[in-house]
């Protein structure tokens, strides 16, 4: 069975909902995600549960903040890649400082690899400035709030 724009867009939604059984629909208990970059979230996440794992992480450090928005999905057999605009804010230091990495707004790119009707590997692109903006902002904070280097 081959992706289709509506799938792609339920396989998302469904993972809005936080809740698993809609999830499951869509997403494969085996699956694997790729976030790309150097920062504490870089790397393979593998299966379902390593997946919510990633995800719970990106909620906890973005403070709820993090939102995708995709504008296009592409399709090919067994295959899709949608181009998402990423928007997450991170938590002040603690002495009310910011840094420009404190907020991320860059586009992204999905690939993502199906089998009968869910998605079972998913890859992330960054290009250009974005790669940088996205390895600071998930970047490790110290004790003291500020920025560990990547």
């Amino acid at each position: 069975m081959s992706p289709t724009t509506e799938l792609v867009e339920a396989a998302y939604q469904a993972l809005a909902t936080g809740d698993r059984k809609q999830i499951e629909q869509y997403w494969a208990e085996d699956m694997r995600w790729l976030v790309p970059g150097n920062h504490q979230l870089a790397g393979w996440w593998e299966g379902l549960d390593g997946f919510f794992d990633f995800m719970s992480q990106v909620g906890k450090l973005s403070g709820g903040s993090f939102v995708m928005t995709r504008s296009a999905i592409l399709l090919a057999d067994g295959w899709s890649a949608d181009i998402s605009h990423n928007v997450g804010t991170r938590t002040a230091a603690r002495d009310g400082s910011t840094s420009p990495y404190d907020r991320l707004e860059i586009d992204v790119v999905h690939v993502l690899r199906w089998r009968d009707g869910k998605v079972i590997e998913g890859r992330g692109a960054i290009y250009g400035d974005g790669t940088t903006q996205f390895n600071q902002f998930w970047s490790q904070l110290a004790a003291d709030a500020t920025r560990v280097a990547a």
